[in-house]
């Protein structure tokens, strides 16, 4: 693009305002605790400090982003006034004249936390003795159409199909969570325009999502809110869960004055929502020719403590298997599991690139059991036109 390589094309942190406000917030440095106290005395009287927006001054303090297509409970404060459920949780925004003003404030402020029990592993959080990570979903899991704590799929007779193969293989595959890392971190510009409405210049990949998710934590009519998009400096789908904009426009709203709320790059590390991590296990039932007449999976995503987009990444990953190949005899089991992380979101082919890794993976170990060529038990199991899917949908070109 000519603009970026010429230095003209315009981001968010380009349109600075006279009297500009900065925000930064308190975060939580535990992974799970009740919130007992806030004192904020010492960071009232900081200089530069305007205002101390809490928990209470949110609307609507409690959102899932996927709400807005009416799927999944609401399940997240914007701030968190009660529990924190992981590191880097907000539970205040400090709006001061400066940006080192802000930080100093965040830096004296007091919170009491009673520290409790946590768990960082998709299979331990199934235990019936896990710590409960996000009360809206008790057992851990996401609740699909608030019956099935899991994804389901079924085709064939998987079990039959093991009792006749020559083989077993089975593959245990593990995916970490992945920082998007883009240049330009999360943020965005808020600033007061006439007839009582607030425009937001922000690097969101989602624009109407951030305007509806902004809209409904404030309960404000969208028609009062001006969203402005354009360049980024990266996103990869990192920049999907507008949590700057609704905190940006609130302090503006409290101010009465433009406000910049923009991550740094340890809270872009830290609480920008990263690709989920993924355990995988695939079993195999092969014949010595490598013909594969049955797979057998068991997923678990690692959704952090909130739900954010991780449910909808079940779906498209089940709604991926068995990959590229003719199984007649096709299981799977996919949950969406809450542990105390960092909530989970997009990030370029999730909910498919982490099953292709273990699909493809477990492929490499079946041709090696076999004896085959990788490359000639892939063609020899690969779709056919006409073939039927798992799905029950035919292939084609």
């Amino acid at each position: 693009i000519l603009g970026h390589v010429t230095g003209r094309s315009p981001f968010f942190d380009d349109h600075l305002f006279e009297g500009l406000l900065h925000v930064r917030c308190v975060r939580s440095p535990h992974h799970h605790a009740r919130i007992r106290r806030i004192d904020t005395s010492q960071a009232e009287s900081m200089p530069g400090v305007v205002k101390i927006i809490r928990g209470s001054d949110v609307a609507h303090n409690i959102n899932t982003l996927l709400s807005l297509l009416d799927f999944g409970r609401d399940d997240e404060p914007l701030l968190s006034t009660e529990k924190v459920a992981y590191v880097g949780e907000a539970v205040l925004a400090i709006v001061a004249e400066t940006e080192r003003q802000a930080r100093d404030a965040v830096a004296v402020v007091k919170v009491d936390y009673d520290v409790l029990p946590h768990v960082l592993d998709v299979e331990e959080a199934l235990q019936p003795n896990a710590p409960i990570v996000n009360e809206t979903y008790p057992n851990n899991t996401f609740d699909y159409h608030d019956k099935y704590d899991h994804q389901k799929l079924r085709f064939g007779d998987v079990e039959k199909a093991f009792a006749e193969a020559d083989q077993i293989i089975e593959g245990r595959y593990q995916m970490s969570p992945i920082e998007q890392a883009p240049i330009e971190t999360n943020g965005a510009i808020a600033a007061p325009e006439t007839n009582d409405r607030f425009v937001c210049y922000t690097s969101t990949q989602a624009l109407f999502f951030s305007l509806g998710t902004t809209a409904k934590l404030l309960n404000v009519q969208s028609n009062r809110l001006h969203f402005i998009g354009g360049t980024v400096g990266g996103g990869f789908g990192g920049k999907v869960d507008s949590l700057v904009e609704p905190i940006a426009i609130l302090a503006c709203m409290l101010t009465g004055k433009p406000c910049r709320f923009v991550w740094d790059r340890p809270e872009e590390m830290q609480v920008g929502a990263p690709r989920g991590g993924e355990r995988w296990y695939l079993k195999d039932g092969v014949m010595n020719d490598g013909r594969i007449i049955a797979r057998k999976f068991t997923g678990y995503f690692d959704a952090g403590a909130y739900t954010r987009l991780s449910s909808y990444a079940i779906i498209k990953g089940t709604a991926h298997l068995p990959g590229p190949y003719t199984i007649p005899n096709v299981s799977s089991d996919v949950f969406c599991v809450y542990t105390n992380r960092t909530p989970a979101t997009a990030m370029r082919g999730f909910g498919i690139t982490g099953v292709d890794f273990a699909i493809e993976c477990h492929m490499d170990k079946v041709a090696t059991a076999v004896g085959m060529n990788p490359v000639e038990l892939r063609i020899l199991n690969a779709y056919r036109d006409g073939d039927m899917k798992a799905h029950s949908r035919v292939a084609k070109n």
